[in-house]
């Protein structure tokens, strides 16, 4: 089963309780990936409000996962 490491930033970390995880996963997809972890975690931001970034690169949320990879979930983010 490949395992990937997840970095959760804003909302997502407080809702997850941690700012970086390793995680074995057997989903496909980016969007596999956030429904897993709203499911164990809560996390209450809809996907599509979500930017999805794996190795350091924008993609798409259907992006599939590789071993190794890590995925970082952006949340929409307010300034001023």
């Amino acid at each position: 089963m490949p395992e990937i490491t997840i970095k959760y930033f804003a909302a997502l970390r407080e809702q997850a309780g941690c700012s970086e995880e390793r995680r074995q996963t057997a989903v496909a997809s980016a969007a596999e990936l956030y429904r897993e972890l709203q499911a164990e975690y809560g996390l209450s931001l809809d996907i599509q409000h979500l930017k999805v970034a794996i190795n350091n690169q924008y993609c798409p949320l259907t992006q599939p996962l590789q071993n190794g990879d890590t995925v970082v979930f952006i949340p929409p983010v307010a300034g001023g």
